[in-house]
Parts: structure tokens; sequence; C-alpha cells
């Protein structure tokens, strides 16, 4: 006969709280990050107060009243890191004031708007040459930086930066464009 205690398999309720926190965070970090891009310069600088908010927003879980808007929730929190984040970056050559950024902010915190937004992007991508789209798209992901991309291509920097300003032009005008239509 086996003295041993059976193993209790159920999982406490720690381990559900943690799990309905990594389920909500999932559900809304992809918002949460376009929301950053609009307030930060650069993907690596979303990421990184993307980490910091997800780790404030853990710790403050038991705080979070179930039932209300996690997201919401959770932009708030990020905005606050991000405005910790860009007051270390105060050396930086390009700062705007705590008003602009407020601005921008509650710009980006229109959930419905973004999606229009990133649809109207999506669009205008397509019209753009395969080749050009390619190279725009690769310049805008994280840890690529310009300066080598422009060397891969053999074109002196200078150039290629004005090749990239002429393309993202185009996909605002485009966007312009569409949204101007909708309204």
């Amino acid at each position: 006969m086996n003295d041993r205690p059976k193993e209790n398999h159920t999982v406490n309720d720690a381990d559900k709280r943690y799990a309905l926190f990594t389920q909500l965070l999932v559900a809304n970090e992809s918002q949460v990050r376009w929301f950053l891009r609009g307030l930060l310069p650069t993907w690596d600088d979303v990421q990184e107060v993307l980490q910091t908010a997800s780790v404030v927003a853990w710790s403050k879980f038991d705080h979070f009243e179930e039932g209300t808007s996690f997201g919401a929730w959770l932009l708030t929190i990020a905005r606050f890191e991000a405005l910790k984040y860009r007051r270390g970056m105060a050396r930086s050559p390009l700062v705007f004031t705590d008003e602009v950024w407020d601005l921008v902010a509650e710009e980006m915190d229109d959930g419905e708007y973004q999606k229009e937004r990133r649809q109207h992007l999506q669009a205008c991508l397509q019209k753009i040459e395969p080749v050009e789209r390619e190279i725009l798209l690769k310049v805008h992901q994280t840890g690529v930086v310009t300066k080598g991309v422009a060397k891969e291509l053999g074109k002196s920097e200078q150039a290629f930066y004005k090749f990239i300003q002429r393309l993202r032009r185009r996909l605002r005008d485009c966007m312009s464009q569409a949204m101007a239509m909708e309204e």
C-alpha cells in the first residue's frame, strides 16, 4: 500500500490570476505597442517601455477590477511609463513638450481610429511596388540600421534617406486621401 499523499493538481488562485493577467496582456499587447509607437521614436524604445509597463501592470494587477477594460488600464500605465522614459531621453536632439505628447496620446488612444489607420496603411502599402515596399518595411524593423540597408543596396546614405523619405511621403499622402474620403 502506498502511504504517500496524492498530489493536488488543481491550479491555485495565484496561478489562475497569473494566467488571467497573461491572457489579458497578450490580447492587448498589439494595441499598446501601436499606442507607444506614436509616443516613442523607435521600435526599440517601444519594446523597452512595453516590457516595463507589463512588469508594472503585473505588480499592480491586484488593484485591477475584473470586468473593467484591461486594455484601457494597461494603456494608462504604458502612457505613464512612456512619459518617464522620455524624461530619461531629455538629452535627445528631438524633444517635445509634455503638451505635445498629451495631444499625440489622445489621438493614439482612440482604438477604432488606430484600426482604421492600420487598414489604410495596409491598403496603401499594397499600392507601392513590391521591391520598394520590402525596403520600406525592412528599415522599420526592430534592430535594423538604415545605414546598413543603404550600404547593402549599394546606395549612399544621403540618397537612401531621401528615397525612404519619398516612400514615406507617398504612404502619408495615400493615407491622408483615404481617410479624407472616409470622412
